[in-house]
């Protein structure tokens, strides 16, 4: 059976790694010049300050998926919270059935819990699932463009 924890990136990153790897080979642009490296001291210093969420999907004691969230006062609406997605990945192998739906719904109670105003997934074009968060209530609000630079 699959359970959704709260859990500190302190007590699992490590036991992450090869998820991790696994998600930026399927999912990184430019894996030729931009290579996976985690600021981890960045991360614990989020996770210190209260702004890193982490929430995590398990089968047994098994990490087979995370949902990663910023969370902070938006910088045009400083009374409100607003949660940026960081990084999502569910393991292949349990994206059948509703693990991913489950994990993005108990992590959104979990900071409407926290007060927080509006949650923001980033999702790949490349690797879309936008019919996954139609219906869990979300909206498209914007697009995301981006270029590697310095490289011909």
């Amino acid at each position: 059976m699959i359970l959704f924890h709260v859990e500190q990136l302190k007590d699992c990153s490590s036991e992450a790694m090869s998820l991790i790897e696994a998600h930026w080979q399927e999912i990184a642009l430019h894996q030729d010049t931009i290579k996976l490296n985690p600021n981890w001291q960045q991360y614990y210093r989020l996770e210190e300050e209260g702004k890193l969420h982490v929430y995590t999907a398990r089968e047994d004691e098994k990490l087979v998926g995370y949902f990663v969230m910023i969370v902070v006062p938006h910088l045009h609406y400083q009374d409100h919270l607003f949660a940026h997605n960081d990084v999502i990945y569910v393991d292949p192998e349990y994206r059948k059935g509703f693990t991913a739906w489950r994990l993005i719904k108990f992590a959104t109670e979990q900071l409407e819990l926290a007060g927080v105003s509006v949650m923001m997934i980033n999702i790949k074009r490349h690797k879309p699932f936008d019919k996954l968060l139609q219906r869990l209530g979300f909206t498209e609000t914007e697009s995301i463009y981006s270029k590697r630079l310095g490289v011909s």
